[in-house]
């Protein structure tokens, strides 16, 4: 399971020119599922996105938690984290997770972030979504996990 984190100060999704989710300051997550990802790998990705110490304390330090600043997650599939492109010009997706095992990891991920006390919202799975944000700083992490 792969996640593109980056820390916003804004950020929102957008299906058919209406707002499906929306946040202010926290992580916006743009989340893969791969093959062979399965429960213990969402449980492992969410604890470890929402205790990623990315946001300043008081000396400006990156040293402070989604959840030590009460912040907010929007997350977003994104089946495309798992592209192949080091052959040819066309991206490959066979890594990626069919639609019914990813959605039910996706679920699984905002699920166990949840349940840690983070505020979530969301885009709509498989949609054509616009994503817009804020990135501060900027910061962007890339976030994996193995089964």
């Amino acid at each position: 399971m792969r996640a593109l984190v980056q820390r916003v100060t804004e950020a929102s999704v957008s299906v058919a020119g209406e707002i499906t989710g929306q946040i202010h300051t926290g992580l916006l997550v743009l989340l893969g599922v791969g093959l062979s990802d399965n429960d213990a790998c969402a449980a492992k990705l969410a604890h470890k996105v929402s205790h990623l110490r990315v946001f300043k304390d008081a000396a400006g330090k990156m040293n402070l938690s989604l959840l030590d600043i009460k912040g907010e997650m929007l997350v977003v599939s994104q089946f495309t984290l798992y592209a192949e492109t080091s052959k040819g010009n066309r991206p490959s997706f066979i890594a990626a997770a069919k639609p019914d095992a990813a959605l039910a990891m996706y679920e699984a991920f905002v699920g166990y972030c949840q349940s840690l006390g983070v505020p979530v919202s969301t885009g709509i799975f498989q949609a054509d979504m616009q994503v817009s944000l804020v990135n501060d700083g900027p910061v962007t992490l890339i976030c994996e996990v193995d089964r």
